[in-house]
């Protein structure tokens, strides 16, 4: 049995080696020689592809006719040293691809001579000067290792395009003194970042296991795969299993997934390269397509929705999701992502990018299809969710709504908080991140500290604030241990509606929030459709609590239905700590018992009302951000808060209504004024009824059980008697 299993052994790394010592021929990673051999003829001919050829041969040799550089590091992020050695390694994989394509050997000499700098340079450095001692693994040429995994992903094809060129001592000189060393710095000598599921150990696993394939270390390939002692406990197929959902959700949210993606997609194509036996697209279901897909979901108007610790401006043009949508094509030849690669206006020189480039030349994009969806959380999707709910009336609407998991150390305390977009532009905001990415006079472009202090504490988003403290006390480690309860999520032709629910944010309360974004249907056909979105936030604890709901608005004020105490000369500080102390108090109201409206007016031409059911105890706080900010490092935005004190139970009920335009150009105004003119909610038994009157004797219900998903709910309203089936229905009701 022990001489079986001894052969079975030798026989299973034979095989191994086999297959990868035929996949050796170079280019052997994300470009294959077939690849070559088609790209190579396409530069011949007009089109997309051989423009795009075209201009990164003339920027490469523009690059290439200056001196090579390569400096001590000595800068953090957005540094000059830092952004040179970024530099130098998109330039070798650019120089590299055009010496595949052109066989001009001075651009494989360009990249040798660089790699020869680098060889020398790479064993005398020290770890970098300017690393955050304690808190991240610090790199080499980079004051992070993350920063040194992106530089070796991206290296690695570089020399992998140049290997063909190289003698065998020039192999040696590159590979002892660059690769060697670089790939034990990020392996064996930084156990915790290879082996932790997280985007750091992503690139990292990725890098160490493309510069084995190219340089044929088996070794180096399996840990990559498995983790350092090869157990599975760790490495690529660890994280592919731990960091998405099975839809392909992950877990930091859509920020940090574009990032993560490029090292999923690049690592998977080299895998398929090399050992296409492995199946690597096939893995957990396809879990590498359907991340990309994903990914291009949470997003509107071509931006990520900004949920975490995310730059507000990064959107589905990043290079990650180019390239990501670009295999995506050349592995399904879906028509569908050839509307977004349109979008992204970026063609990339590989042989998928040359099929997505002929594809786009002869017309066969059609429209991409963006859909209602709640996107479990979790590896094993049952962590909470994500849900997107779209319409699309006078202008794209969409409504994000987050009772999803913390997201690691880059999540916000920001349980069932919500997002909504129309026409365009941002409504109803997430301030993301405080950070001056890659800007090193601010803070050195890393993370703020008003990041912590502001952008991740509750009161910054748009969910219920208990005792001006954040969920969880504001403590990771807790957040990451409870998730909200997907109560579910439905959808017709009219309404799209979720419902969630959380004990744990805080200690002897439960919060439970139902959304829904609706497009109001309309017997009479000479009246325009109005979509709207209710909301319902449920708040319950044994004990008396303040209770802080924000809506944080993009917009200038216009009116209120109701009169304000604004303050003229002086603006007090709303609060000392858990982010109120960032905020200035500029106004504040206690409107009367019934409807309480707000208007104010967004960029892209549209007012917005919010209406609310007020009880007449609750008040409504005006806030604008800035406060304890002596490096003005935060944006001066806007904000109300209902506040509800010295309460055990309390239900928020409100809705929000796109309506009218203001055209300056045009000097026109129409239907500034919100057409709700009334607002009830009554609890009958599991069933919440929510009535909403509109002007022209126009009447809507929506009921709704998030209790349970009974076959027939049956309820009696206002003397008469209604029943649906399933979780909601929106009546149009007749008086």
């Amino acid at each position: 049995m022990l001489v079986t299993a001894v052969i079975i052994f030798i026989v299973g790394i034979a095989l191994l080696f086999t297959a990868i010592s035929k996949a050796a021929t170079h280019p052997n990673l994300v470009i294959d020689s077939n690849d070559v051999v088609e790209m190579r003829k396409a530069i011949a001919q007009p089109g997309q592809f051989q423009q795009t050829y075209l201009n990164s041969k003339a920027s490469v040799d523009a690059q290439i006719a200056q001196d090579i550089t390569v400096p001590l590091p000595k800068d953090g992020g957005g540094g000059y040293t830092h952004e040179r050695h970024k530099k130098n390694y998109k330039l070798m994989l650019d120089a590299g691809i055009i010496y595949q394509l052109s066989q001009d050997e001075k651009y494989a000499q360009y990249v040798r001579d660089m790699l020869f700098v680098y060889a020398e340079l790479y064993p005398t450095l020290p770890l970098h000067p300017k690393r955050k001692v304690g808190k991240q693994n610090p790199g080499k040429l980079f004051w992070q290792s993350l920063n040194e995994a992106v530089w070796l992903v991206h290296t690695s094809q570089a020399y992998d395009l140049i290997l063909p060129s190289l003698t065998a001592d020039e192999k040696n000189t590159i590979e002892q003194g660059l690769f060697h060393p670089i790939v034990k710095f990020l392996s064996v000598e930084s156990p915790d970042t290879f082996n932790k599921v997280h985007n750091h150990g992503t690139w990292t696993t990725a890098a160490v296991g493309m510069t084995g394939y190219v340089l044929g270390e088996l070794e180096w390939v399996e840990q990559a795969l498995y983790g350092l002692d090869k157990s599975g406990k760790g490495g690529f197929l660890k994280q592919l299993d731990e960091l998405f959902s099975p839809q392909g959700y992950y877990n930091e949210g859509p920020y940090y997934q574009r990032y993560a993606l490029m090292p999923f997609v690049t690592f998977a194509k080299a895998i398929e390269n090399n050992q296409p036996e492995r199946k690597i697209f096939e893995y957990r279901n396809g879990i590498v397509l359907n991340a990309i897909d994903t990914t291009i979901q949470l997003s509107y108007n071509e931006l990520f929705f900004p949920i975490n610790d995310a730059i507000k401006d990064k959107g589905i043009d990043t290079i990650e999701l180019v390239i990501g949508v670009t295999m995506a094509y050349g592995l399904t030849g879906d028509s569908g992502f050839l509307d977004i690669a349109k979008q992204q206006g970026q063609i990339i020189l590989t042989g998928d990018g040359l099929k997505v480039a002929q594809a786009l030349d002869n017309n066969l994009a059609t429209p991409y299809q963006f859909d209602s969806v709640a996107f479990g959380d979790g590896n094993n999707g049952k962590q909470g969710a994500l849900v997107v709910m779209r319409q699309d009336v006078q202008g794209e609407q969409a409504l994000l709504f987050k009772p999803a998991a913390q997201g690691l150390g880059h999540g916000h305390f920001d349980k069932l908080t919500w997002q909504f977009y129309d026409k365009g532009e941002e409504i109803v905001s997430d301030y993301g991140a405080a950070r001056f990415l890659n800007v090193e006079a601010k803070f050195g472009g890393r993370y703020l500290p008003e990041n912590k202090t502001w952008a991740k504490q509750t009161v910054a988003h748009n969910t219920v604030v208990v005792d001006e403290s954040s969920h969880f006390n504001g403590n990771v480690k807790v957040g990451n241990k409870n998730h909200p309860e997907l109560l579910f999520f439905a959808k017709n032709d009219n309404v799209v509606i979720s419902s969630a629910q959380i004990d744990s944010a805080y200690e002897g309360v439960n919060l439970k929030r139902t959304m829904a974004l609706i497009n109001l249907p309309t017997s009479d056909k000479s009246t325009a459709e109005q979509p709207i979105v209710v909301d319902v936030f449920n708040v319950q604890s044994n004990n008396s609590h303040q209770y802080d709901l924000p809506v944080h608005y993009k917009g200038h004020l216009i009116s209120t239905n109701f009169d304000l105490n604004t303050q003229l000369t002086q603006l007090p500080v709303l609060g000392k700590a858990n982010g109120y102390q960032h905020l200035w108090l500029k106004a504040k109201a206690q409107p009367k018992n019934g409807l309480s409206q707000i208007t104010w007016l967004n960029e892209n031409g549209r007012f917005y009302t919010h209406s609310s059911l007020m009880d007449g105890d609750s008040s409504i706080l005006f806030t604008q951000i800035g406060a304890n900010d002596p490096l003005f490092n935060l944006r001066n935005e806007n904000a109300f808060i209902t506040r509800k004190t010295n309460a055990k139970n309390h239900t928020f009920v409100n809705l929000l209504e796109p309506h009218g335009e203001f055209n300056p150009s045009k000097e026109f105004t129409v239907d500034a004024v919100s057409k709700v003119q009334a607002l009830a909610h009554t609890k009958v038994n599991d069933i919440d009824v929510i009535e909403i009157s509109l002007v022209n004797n126009t009447h809507y219900m929506l009921a709704f059980n998030s209790a349970n998903n009974a076959t027939t709910n049956k309820f009696s309203h206002n003397g008469s008697n209604y029943k649906f089936n399933g979780r909601f229905k929106l009546f149009e009701i007749k008086k």
